[in-house]
């Protein structure tokens, strides 16, 4: 497979920051995996494909949720052996006079897997471009310190973006900051942002919930 550039349903792009010394079929398994739980994605739910509410989220109560989005693709995940919701001990912070006192160690990834060459993390943005940056740094201290052997990351593209809840974080807002991730010098690992996007919009199906409102509809 082609990692520096892949286009399918819902895929735009897969963008490589880091790719050290892991094996290709490893590699191909994990994002065979991801591909296949982002196109898992539908709405209306039983529609067979994703189409968003034709509506900006610019204004308050406008726009098309994100959570439940990121619902069904993890599902797909754990479906497929993926682990929901684990914390990992990435680093363990140190100034000059040992732990950093009152450390806040980085959240949990929204699902992991185990394979023959490492432990692989995924994370799909539901916050802001600043909880996107923390998201990438999270994996890329994990790949640093050989806990995780890759990451990805799961941004909306710009078109996508616009019907969302506003101020989410997007592909082209990060993007600018993909030269910091690949200055990085590690051993091995595998580092990537995927941008996706939806199928259609529509003025006639409904506006997607914010928050989890919409698990039960998958």
């Amino acid at each position: 497979m082609n990692r520096e550039r892949k286009r399918a349903n819902k895929i735009v792009c897969v963008e490589p920051l880091l790719d050290v010394d892991v094996e290709s079929y490893i590699l191909e398994q994990v994002l065979d995996d991801i591909g296949a739980a982002i196109r898992s994605v539908e709405w209306p739910p039983g529609s067979g494909s994703f189409t968003l509410r034709d509506e900006p989220g610019k204004k308050r109560g406008q726009g098309n949720g994100v959570k439940p989005i990121k619902e069904r693709c993890m599902k797909e995940l754990e479906s497929r052996g993926w682990q929901r919701e684990v914390r990992v001990k990435l680093s363990g912070v140190r100034g000059q006079m040992g732990p950093v006192a009152g450390e806040r160690r980085p959240g949990p990834l929204d699902a992991t897997k185990v394979t023959t060459a490492g432990l692989f993390g995924v994370e799909w943005e539901t916050g802001n471009i600043s909880s996107s940056h923390r998201a990438v740094n999270k994996m890329a201290l994990g790949i640093l310190n050989g806990v995780l052997t890759g990451g990805i990351l799961i941004l909306p593209t710009r078109s996508m973006y616009r019907y969302l809840t506003d101020r989410v974080g997007n592909f082209p807002e990060f993007a600018p900051y993909f030269p910091l991730w690949r200055s990085l010098r590690v051993k091995r690992g595998f580092l990537a942002v995927i941008a996706v996007e939806h199928d259609a919009v529509s003025k006639l199906v409904p506006r997607i919930p914010k928050g989890t409102k919409g698990r039960a509809l998958w």
